[in-house]
């Protein structure tokens, strides 16, 4: 009987250990009390109208709800492919009243040295990620592409919109023209939805970009779409052939395993290095009630938008696991940007 209850009591305390392990902190009052009556500004790295100025808008204001007394605004700090904006989050003051959100082709960009990035992304107070991204890519009703065949055996270079050098669609372009291969054109200058308005013109063939983020796009009918990248298959796209399903070479397949693995940073948020812990802590706690509340939850299904949430320390670790790549892959990418530099 002794023996029965000392272990029971081992067995409770780990227990408990797992809990206290596991369980978040909960902010402390001082750092509660330090953001009421203050703005909290959310720099979205691009123009209003894309997905991540709607995956903000409708972030930010849901945190409001969670941090009492705060005012959240939205700033849009488009250019130079988010890269701008992500410098003017990186070295805001860290007094935890800056956040930003800015696309995942900026790893690309950190892993061959970009020119012009003042951040790094390892560094940055990691707030959480909302989304997993699926990305595909669309090309205009009216091109004569109507498969991924079609693509693949083009002779002449199909012109694909980007927000900018460095952005992840322009970064993806040239990926995927090597992973393919495909004859494929990065065209910089479109950034929101002035590439789904250059492809109704006509002057642009098609873009990568998220599923999410280009889901009115999709449903109106203004676009094919012809492949889908990512951890795995979407549910609303059964037909649309998923790369990992393409006959690819060494190359090819290892450039779409480091693509599909960068996608599961969708929708980053972070704050300035820097930023103490217990507010830091008061942004990680806000903005998960923020993303898991009922009432975004519905608002984004109306809009089409999915959710994939990781919270502060989850989101680093994953960061740091995609900007260390092996030496093959850092080559492989350098030789990527130096052949279309």
């Amino acid at each position: 009987m002794k023996a029965q209850r000392i272990i029971g009591l081992v067995v409770v305390v780990l227990m408990l250990g797992f809990f206290a392990a596991t369980a978040q902190a909960a902010p402390a009052q001082e750092d509660l009390d330090f953001y009421k009556g203050k703005v909290l500004t959310y720099i979205v790295a691009t123009k209003p109208g894309g997905g991540y100025d709607t995956y903000a808008r409708l972030i930010g204001k849901s945190m409001e709800r969670y941090m009492p007394g705060t005012t959240v605004i939205i700033k849009n700090v488009p250019g130079a492919g988010h890269i701008i904006g992500a410098n003017e989050t990186f070295m805001a003051k860290p007094d935890g009243l800056t956040i930003g959100t800015f696309n995942t082709g900026l790893i690309y960009s950190q892993i061959v040295g970009q020119e012009g990035i003042r951040f790094d992304l390892t560094k940055y107070s990691w707030v959480g990620k909302a989304n997993s991204e699926l990305r595909v890519l669309i090309v205009g009703m009216k091109t004569p592409y109507n498969a991924i065949k079609d693509v693949l055996d083009a002779k002449e270079p199909l012109k694909i919109a980007s927000s900018g050098v460095g952005s992840q669609d322009y970064n993806e372009t040239l990926i995927m023209a090597e992973a393919l291969p495909a004859n494929l054109k990065a065209v910089p200058g479109y950034a929101g939805r002035e590439g789904e308005m250059a492809i109704l013109r006509g002057e642009i063939d098609g873009s990568f970009g998220s599923y999410t983020g280009l889901i009115g796009f999709i449903k109106a009918k203004e676009c094919r779409i012809l492949l889908q990248f990512g951890s795995e298959k979407h549910r609303d796209l059964p037909d649309v052939p998923h790369i990992s399903e393409l006959s690819l070479s060494p190359k090819g397949k290892d450039l779409a395993k480091l693509a599909n693995t960068i996608n599961q940073l969708g929708r980053l948020t972070g704050a300035p290095p820097g930023v103490p812990a217990g507010r830091l802590e008061v942004l990680k706690d806000a903005y998960k009630k923020a993303v898991e509340d009922p009432d975004l939850r519905k608002e984004a299904e109306k809009m089409g938008l999915d959710f994939d949430v990781a919270i502060g320390d989850d989101v680093a670790k994953m960061m740091s696991d995609a900007i260390n790549q092996t030496p093959e892959n850092l080559a492989l990418l350098k030789e990527i940007i130096k052949i279309e530099k």
